[in-house]
Order: structure tokens, then sequence, then C-alpha cells
């Protein structure tokens, strides 16, 4: 049983990560990376890198899935469930009350502050690529797949290239990387294991769901189960997380009439403005549909199917890891990991964030406060708003 120092450690780590963790899924990995692992040590460059590698693989809320297993590494069940809880509220409130009160004109996503924000994404990213590289993809073969993994998801526009990505990297590094020595000693810290029960019953509860929640839209209808049953499916079903879930709300959302193409779009333009996992953006679509209980009702239901993976993962992960076999798949799969992020730290995170000299810069010194002179993520946040506000409010 965790010890409740440590479940207070995760409210406070993941109360402040909630109100400042800007930029989206790629830039959250790069936050946690630093609170989690340089900061506070709660776990290795290695047993993170096979907590993302875990998350990556499963559909789902990316970012959230990598911060609901942290908080239960930390604190068990109670420190996931706080994990969760206040990584996602700031964003969850902020868009369910824009949804409470939409007007259809949202933000303007060329406000300078915001364009700020963008900015110091792309130092956070590049923190975190340039960490986790030396860490995981250090060798001729890892950075080789690391660079492919990049290339690929870069240059193939399809859905599923991160999934491919990732089984393919696992099946390189099992015939390449299988008489590494690296491969074959453990890692040098494990993640909080998972009991059987709770690994088995996540499966079983996660396809019960999907089955019984579609069964019951078809046959039974109604406004709550087809709206249950879409957000479901939405978190339960999409992989990339972020962006990715948009066409498939929009088509729900639009395409069965809850609400305009403007008052979508509008909840879009916020929801780039917010801290947090954008998979809130289903609270502010739940609020304008349905009010506060369509707000909840989105917020668990597209973030539900996550959390029953990521425990999932984690069990299956914890009983599979010492075979020598698997864990040199999981050093492919880490490389790829590394790769995945790198072409994230191109698009969306440079191409949105780096638009002319003045926005380079706020990256750039973005990347000094963490990398060099060690400051707080809140920190670096703060500056780049107002940075933003100051130097970005004209193109540039």
């Amino acid at each position: 049983m965790p010890r409740p120092s440590a479940v207070l450690d995760v409210l406070r780590s993941f109360g402040a990560l909630g109100l400042t963790s800007f930029g989206g899924p790629a830039a959250h990995l790069g936050y946690f990376r630093t609170a989690f692992v340089e900061r506070r040590t709660w776990l290795s460059d290695h047993a993170f890198a096979d907590l993302v590698a875990v998350s990556q693989f499963l559909p789902g809320a990316g970012s959230s899935k990598v911060g609901m297993g942290l908080g239960y590494h930390r604190g068990g069940w109670a420190g996931m469930a706080l994990a969760w809880i206040f990584f996602t509220l700031p964003s969850a409130l902020v868009l369910g009350a824009f949804g409470l009160f939409v007007t259809g004109t949202g933000i303007d996503p060329e406000s300078g502050w915001i364009r700020g924000l963008l900015a110091v994404a792309v130092g956070v990213v590049f923190h975190a690529v340039s960490g986790m590289a030396r860490s995981l993809a250090s060798t001729p073969v890892t950075a080789t797949i690391a660079v492919a993994s990049a290339l690929a998801v870069l240059l193939v526009a399809h859905s599923a290239i991160q999934v491919t990505v990732i089984v393919a990297a696992g099946v390189l590094g099992m015939l390449l990387l299988r008489t590494q020595t690296k491969v074959t000693e453990p890692s040098p810290e494990t993640l909080r294991p998972v009991p059987r029960w709770a690994g088995y019953g996540a499966v079983a509860l996660y396809f019960a769901l999907l089955a019984g929640l579609w069964a019951g839209a078809r046959f039974v209808g109604g406004p709550v189960l087809t709206r249950a049953y879409a957000y479901y499916e939405t978190g339960a079903l999409v992989f990339g997380g972020g962006h990715v879930v948009l066409p498939l709300l929009q088509a729900h959302a639009v395409g069965g009439q809850w609400m305009s193409e403007a008052e979508f779009l509008a909840g879009y333009s916020v929801a780039q403005a917010v801290p947090g996992p954008l998979f809130t953006f289903a609270t502010y679509l739940g609020a304008v549909d349905g009010g506060i209980s369509g707000a909840v009702l989105a917020t668990v239901m597209i973030f539900l199917p996550s959390a029953l993976l990521i425990v999932a993962g984690m069990y299956f992960w914890s009983r599979w890891r010492h075979y020598p076999l698997l864990r040199a798949a999981f050093a492919g799969i880490n490389a790829a990991v590394v790769g995945l992020l790198l072409a994230a730290l191109y698009d969306p995170v440079f191409t949105h964030g780096i638009t002319g000299p003045r926005s380079l810069a706020v990256a750039a010194i973005a990347w000094l406060m963490l990398a060099v002179w060690k400051l707080p993520p809140w920190s670096v946040a703060a500056f780049g708003a107002l940075a933003g506000w100051l130097l970005l409010s004209l193109r540039g």
C-alpha cells in the first residue's frame, strides 16, 4: 500500500502539471520526463520509456495514459485516480464553462500569448527528444530505428502508421537486439506491478463496455446511450491521441446534428489554448450538447478506455518484460518512441510553433530554461505566454 506522502506527492505534482502543461501530447511527455525522471526521480529513463511505449502501442489518450501510469507507479490506485483528475480538471473546467456559454467566436488562435505557448512547446519537446535519445537510441541499430520511425510517421499519412511503426520496431528489436547485453539485463527500475485480477479485469471490461454500449445505442437508443457510446468508442479505438480524435468527434457531433459546425470549431480553437489533454475537447462538446451532465458524461466516457488499457498494458508488460526476446522487442520499441517524438517535434510542434526568428528565439530560451538553467516547467509556460504577448502579437 502506498504511503500517504506518495499519494500527496502525486496530487501536488499533477496539480501543477494540469495548470502548466501546454503544447499537446508530445509536449506533455516532455513535461512528464522533466518532472518525474529528472527532477523527482520517481523512475528511470528506461522505465519511463517502457510506459510511453506501452501507451503508444494502445489506443486512447496518449499523454493521459502515461500520466495515469505515473500516478499508479507512485501512489497506487489512489495515485492513478488523482493523476487523471488533477491533470484533466483545469482544461475540463475551462472547456466545459466555455461550452455552457459558447458564442461561436472562441479565442483568436493568432493571439500572441497562444503563439508564445506553441513556441515554448518546441523547446520542451526538443529537450525530451534529446534526453531520451541519449538513453534509448544511442547505438547504431537503435538510432537507425529511431530515425526510420520518424521518417515513416512524417512521410506516410495514415491513421495506423504509429502502431505499425511500433510493431515493426518490436520485430526489428527481436531480430537485431536480442544478443545485446543492455537488452538482457534488467532495467534500472521497474514499474509498480499491477495485480492479476486488475489486468485481466481491465481487458474484459474494456471489450464488455465497447460491445454493450454499441448494442445499447443500436437497439435501445436514446440520447444518453448514444452519446456514451460515441465518446467511449472514440476513446477506445483512436490511435495517436490528441488531434486524431477531432474528425471522429466531428462525425458524431456535427454529423449527428448535436451542434453546428461553427460551435464545434469554436470549441476547437479554445482547446488549443488550455493546458492538459486535448481529449477534454469532448467536455466542451458534452456541455454544448447536454449541459453539465453532458460534460461529465463525455469526459468520463472518453477517458475510461485509456484507464482500462493502461492498467492492462502495465500488467502484461510486468509479466513479460523478463523474457529476453520481449526485452529485445521493447528495446526496439523504445527507440521507435524516440522517433515518434522526433516526428512530433517537427509536425505539429515545430510547424505550428515556429513562424519566424522571434518564435524561434522563444523556443530556444525555453530549452535553455529547462535543460541548462533547470527551471520548473510552470515558469517556462509563464515565460512563453508573456514573451508571446510582448513579441509575437505581430507575425514572427
